[in-house]
Order: C-alpha cells, then sequence, then structure tokens
C-alpha cells in the first residue's frame, strides 16, 4: 500500500509539472500550430529517465522507494513518453535493436491510428 502513495505522490508532482512546463513553452510561441511544450516536456523526461536509469543501474544509492517515486510516480506523471523511451532504449541495451525499431514504430504509427479511431468513436457517442 505504501508504493502505491509514494507512486501516487510522485505522480501528482510530475503531473503538474508537466502543465507548467508545457504550457509555458507553449507561451513563448502563442502563434505556433506545433506542440512545442509537449515536445519540451516529452524530450526533458526522456533525458531525466535516461540519467536515473543509469544511475540506478551502476550505483546502489537509492532505495527501491526512491526508484518508484522518481521514475514511475514522478517521471510517470510527467510524461510516459519518457518510459517509452527508456523501454527501447533497454531493448537496444540488450541487443534487441530490431525489437525496438518495431517497438518505435508500432507505437508511434498505431497510436496516432488509435487515437485517430477513438476520437471517431467519440463522434459517434
Amino acid at each position: 500500500m505504501i508504493q502505491l502513495i509514494i507512486i501516487g505522490f510522485g505522480g501528482f508532482i510530475g503531473s503538474i509539472l508537466r502543465y507548467l512546463l508545457g504550457s509555458g513553452v507553449q507561451k513563448l510561441v502563442p502563434q505556433a500550430y506545433f506542440p512545442y511544450g509537449t515536445l519540451a516536456v516529452n524530450l526533458l523526461g526522456c533525458l531525466a529517465i535516461g540519467y536515473l536509469g543509469a544511475r540506478f543501474d551502476t550505483r546502489d544509492v537509492l532505495s527501491q522507494e526512491i526508484r518508484l517515486f522518481l521514475i514511475v510516480g514522478l517521471l510517470g506523471g510527467f510524461t510516459t513518453f519518457s518510459s517509452f523511451g527508456y523501454e527501447a532504449l533497454d531493448l537496444m541495451k540488450h541487443d534487441h535493436a530490431l525489437a525496438a525499431v518495431a517497438y518505435a514504430l508500432v507505437s508511434v504509427i498505431v497510436g496516432v491510428f488509435a487515437a485517430w479511431g477513438g476520437y471517431k468513436l467519440g463522434l459517434r457517442a
């Protein structure tokens, strides 16, 4: 039960940070049609999860609770795209480059079509 509270608290903070950073970046270019705020959040989240992943993989300095708070909670609430990026990296680290490319392509392409399909379903409801 304590693990769920730790993850939830991290997610709460991460979600707020995502909103603040994303909207703050987007306000810098208010006429832009491109989602610069979301891009900034996703790239920063990938950088952060890569850094933390390396720290956790090479050092035994942080507890499982801190790992859950930072990676699953905080970064999970900040952006699930960071998890996607790290999982693709993990496949590559374990010599599964083809699986990493397939995972990335399927996630992006099928994800866009799934969003489109969900949107169409929502219009019919």
